[in-house]
């Protein structure tokens, strides 16, 4: 059998004892499995590149996208990896097509293990940190960081995705829907805020998939999508545009299958990586890392 290392966050928000021992029960049906919980922001990566390093034939992370992220700038790239919904809304795995429930999925996985089935996929980075499926800079980066700012609950739980919408919500009222051109992208034009992702769909609202980019494939390089300028009269074809996976909108400029885009802002704004705050940024460089990583599917 070969032997797996199943890497834990016990904070994310829908990690639980109970589903702790069901999938490690699944994926010990399987491999020889060892299992490690994480204890504190970045420890994921030291124990994914631990066990890169060390013999072990496949890693599975169970926890959000925030540990997700974490574990992908650890792994070696060689090593099979797995990832398992914990999260309030667990974009990866969902976009890989794997099963929403965190059991299911570990049977997925586990099988995929056995079997040596993997699908070699690309990355993102953003100023050297990788990302899975998505990084923005502007609009989305700032509603992370109010998001962050509400804190935890006593779990240690994320607010959900009915807290990012009321976020989302009280930043169009305090900006009247406004949005300037505030950055620029080499070769391509001024925008007020740029999204770029490495699959389809971008993220998701609950059940909802967001399809800013629809034509974005992990096999592939970068998208992105730039909105020229928002105002009020405009938050109704966005909000359209989102959810119809929209392509052709001169408002919005776009780029596809790309290994690299710069961007310069003419302020410091806010940078977000799989939802991870990265803090102000003057200048934003987002490069592809192709056929980066062997995921379990």
């Amino acid at each position: 059998m070969k032997r797996a290392l199943l890497i834990v966050n016990p904070y994310s928000t829908q990690v639980t004892g109970r589903r702790i021992s069901e999938v490690a029960r699944v994926l010990g049906e399987r491999t020889v499995l060892t299992t490690q919980f994480t204890q504190g922001p970045g420890h994921a990566t030291d124990l994914a590149a631990e066990a890169s390093a060390a013999d072990i034939d496949a890693i599975v992370v169970f926890s959000g996208d925030g540990t997700y992220n974490e574990a992908l700038n650890g792994a070696d790239g060689a090593t099979p990896i797995g990832f398992l919904p914990g999260g309030g809304t667990s974009v990866f795995p969902r976009a890989l097509g794997l099963p929403r429930d965190p059991v299911a999925a570990a049977r997925a996985v586990a099988v995929a293990v056995e079997e040596n089935r993997t699908r070699r996929i690309s990355l993102g980075a953003v100023n050297g940190r990788r990302f899975s499926f998505a990084a923005g800079l502007g609009f989305d980066a700032e509603a992370v960081r109010r998001l962050d700012a509400l804190g935890r609950d006593p779990g240690g739980a994320r607010p959900g995705d009915a807290a990012f919408i009321r976020m989302v919500t009280k930043m169009l009222l305090e900006r009247r829907a406004r949005w300037e051109p505030s950055l620029e992208i080499e070769g391509v034009g001024r925008a007020a805020f740029v999204l770029v992702a490495n699959c389809d769909p971008y993220s998701y609202a609950g059940s909802l998939p967001l399809r800013v980019t629809p034509d974005a494939r992990f096999e592939d390089g970068l998208d992105f999508a730039a909105p020229k300028r928002v105002r009020a009269r405009d938050v109704p074809w966005l909000v359209t545009a989102i959810v119809r996976g929209s392509r052709d909108d001169l408002r919005v400029l776009r780029g596809h299958d790309l290994d690299r885009i710069v961007v310069h802002c003419d302020r410091p704004m806010p940078l977000q990586s799989d939802g991870e705050d990265l803090g102000d940024v003057e200048h934003a460089v987002f490069e592809a890392r192709r056929d980066a990583i062997a995921v379990l599917v």
